[in-house]
């Protein structure tokens, strides 16, 4: 430990659980990670399989993505259930939803799998713990394993930005590092007064590199260096004003609001509703120019050639309610 500062970790930001784990992983000394990762085609006789050779620490170390799709009754982490079509994933890896590796593969072929599902119109995503989570489990950031975590991490965040259907993260506890940024990507969030979002990583020596993409276009450049410089929890009060919360709900009315929103979005057209994601999605980080162009070309290219966009229109001419065929 000689030369190493000790790092003194905020005791009402983490769990006993998750502070140990922590405290092990600083006090093991720094090993230099070198990678050469191999990209382009798959060679003739390859597998499917996308095969990464990675030097580690003087040692080659193979990281594979996985293509198996895991069923989703099958999960050990993430409870998975379709009601009224809308996909429920709960996490719970008790005490405090800790993303280790299977549970992040979990999360990937859940949201995969409801994706692909024509009757389901959302996707929700809660918590059976106290925690809604709190973030990566730094027990499995060895150097054998970091590059694995991190595919697995980075992939959960691409299928929330990459599947049509909306995401909704209701938060009921803390949301600490890879659980805030969990909780940041989801399209709307609900939250109770218990719920504190909070990136810690820079009291670790290092910062969140999600949380440092998608803060910028929630609350600003501003406030997002004051969260991530700070590393300090924001109340789901002030997480409300700077918009990273939707709703904020008495707990004892959380369900009812849930199932209510959810009901509401449900009720529209599957297809209309992924379109409107895709529009508004697809225009952030573009000039107001090209996202309006962006916007129009999803409009009369994509929307119009729907069977439901014309009902609406003969619904209301007709004044009843649509009956929608979700194509």
């Amino acid at each position: 430990m000689r030369g190493r500062t000790p790092i003194l970790f905020p005791p009402r930001l983490f769990g006993q659980q998750t502070l140990c784990a922590l405290r092990h992983c600083a006090a093991r000394p720094l090993t230099p990670l070198h990678a050469n990762i191999r990209s382009g085609p798959i060679s003739e006789g390859e597998t499917p399989v996308e095969a990464r050779r990675t030097t580690i620490a003087d040692r080659n170390v193979e990281v594979r993505t996985d293509p198996i799709r895991r069923n989703p009754a099958d999960f050990q982490y993430v409870k998975f259930r379709v009601e009224a079509s809308v996909a429920r994933m709960t996490l719970n890896r008790p005490d405090h939803n800790l993303l280790n590796e299977f549970m992040l593969r979990e999360l990937i072929d859940g949201i995969a799998h409801a994706g692909e599902r024509p009757e389901v119109k959302l996707i929700v995503l809660d918590s059976a713990c106290k925690v809604f989570c709190g973030g990566i489990d730094v027990g499995e950031y060895t150097t054998d394993r970091v590059f694995q975590m991190l595919d697995a991490f980075h992939s959960v965040f691409m299928r929330i930005l990459e599947t049509a259907k909306p995401v909704v993260c209701v938060v009921n506890g803390p949301a600490i590092g890879g659980g805030a940024e969990l909780a940041a990507f989801g399209d709307l969030v609900i939250a109770t007064p218990k719920a504190r979002f909070a990136q810690p990583e820079i009291t670790l020596g290092v910062f969140p590199p999600l949380a440092s993409t998608i803060l910028p276009f929630l609350v600003g450049p501003k406030v997002a260096l004051e969260i991530v410089l700070l590393g300090e929890p924001v109340t789901a009060e002030r997480a409300l004003d700077l918009g990273i919360v939707n709703r904020l709900v008495p707990e004892a009315q959380l369900e009812s609001t849930v199932n209510d929103l959810c009901a509401r979005i449900a009720g529209h057209s599957g297809p209309v509703l992924t379109m409107a994601k895709k529009a508004i999605l697809g225009g952030m980080g573009l000039s107001l120019r090209d996202g309006l162009r962006n916007s129009m070309n999803i409009f009369l290219n994509e929307l119009y050639r729907l069977e439901d966009s014309q009902e609406g229109l003969r619904a209301l001419s007709e004044k009843r309610k649509p009956n929608w065929k979700n194509r």
